[in-house]
């Protein structure tokens, strides 16, 4: 069977062929246990062909032309001969746990181009508005050659930040005109974000636009720049137009290259993968705590315990690990 074949996967991903690449994709999200173990020898043997690519992530609030802004610099980036690809997580729905999955259809231009690759995934309710496995999924379309990685996140607020501990590059999208645009910036973005972007800057809104550039500018420098070698700028465009887009890609690869040369973008990218260790322990502790047979059939008893005040929630909770 080819899902015991791990091979295939592997051959697949290193020879291009974009339904091994897919496949090798699913096989990563899935949650059966035999899967998840296939999907650790993979990415184990993936490893040695990743790190080459530019991981991009862009996030902005629902209406800031994500998608449209993503499509057309794809586009660009493709016509140069790069190859592109674009990880859409979708925000799944928290009752059935279901997911729109639409950005293929969003993006209908470079889907059909052969040397883009669109996957969109569900978040799975995943704080930080990414996917739990997009970190995997980044080795494997860096493994299969695109050198331009994109994720586009949720846009849900603060927990957003997680998507700036696995890229290089991390883009807000901003609108003008919609309210105050300094008050509609997170904090908490705003300090990881590598560039701001103030999107649909066209036609009668192209003055707001560079209004709402001035007053972000203004904001920023009472922040402290994540890097010593990198102020963040505060550009306009228009993805519709297609203004803009490329001043944008050239502040991107002038950021990669600044950090390159300082050797803070290969400490960063060390610092993230430690990072992502640490969260797949925790994430582990928690599933296997769960898990544990004694804590399954004390934890009802427990829990009601602490509802009718019989209990203090510290002292149950340290018996329930004490049990673990």
């Amino acid at each position: 069977m080819i899902a015991d074949n791990y091979q295939y996967y592997i051959q697949g991903v290193l020879e291009h062929d974009r339904l091994a690449l897919a496949k090798t994709i699913t096989l990563i999200e899935s949650s059966l246990p035999a899967h998840q173990d296939l999907a650790r020898i993979i990415v184990d043997e993936l490893l040695s062909y990743t790190g080459k690519g530019v991981r991009l992530g862009i996030t902005g609030v629902p209406g800031a032309g994500k998608s449209t802004f993503i499509e057309n610099l794809g586009m660009t980036l493709v016509n140069r001969e790069h190859r592109v690809a674009v990880l859409a997580v979708d925000p799944s729905s928290q009752r059935s746990g279901g997911s729109i999955l639409a950005d293929k259809t969003r993006m209908e231009k470079l889907s059909v181009e052969e040397r883009a690759f669109i996957r969109p995934s569900p978040s799975g309710g995943t704080l930080g508005g990414v996917a739990g496995k997009t970190r995997e999924t980044i080795l494997v379309c860096e493994a299969s050659g695109f050198d331009v990685i994109i994720v586009e996140t949720v846009g849900v607020g603060q927990s957003e930040t997680a998507v700036a501990s696995m890229v290089d590059f991390f883009l807000v999208l901003m609108l003008a005109g919609a309210g105050d645009e300094i008050q509609g910036m997170k904090k908490g973005i705003s300090e990881l974000a590598d560039a701001v972007a103030i999107n649909k800057a066209d036609g009668d809104n192209i003055e707001k636009a560079e209004k709402a550039r001035k007053e972000v500018e203004s904001a920023l420098h009472f922040l402290i720049p994540s890097s010593p070698t990198w102020t963040p700028p505060v550009l306009t465009c228009s993805a519709l137009e297609m203004r803009g887009i490329d001043e944008i890609w050239k502040t991107i690869l002038l950021h990669m290259e600044k950090l390159a040369a300082t050797g803070e973008l290969e400490a960063k990218r060390k610092r993230q993968a430690v990072d992502w260790m640490w969260s797949l322990l925790e994430e582990g502790l928690k599933q296997r705590f769960y898990n544990n047979t004694d804590v399954k059939r004390e934890l009802p008893e427990m829990k009601r315990a602490v509802e009718k005040g019989l209990i203090a929630p510290i002292n149950a909770a340290c018996r329930l690990l004490e049990l673990y």
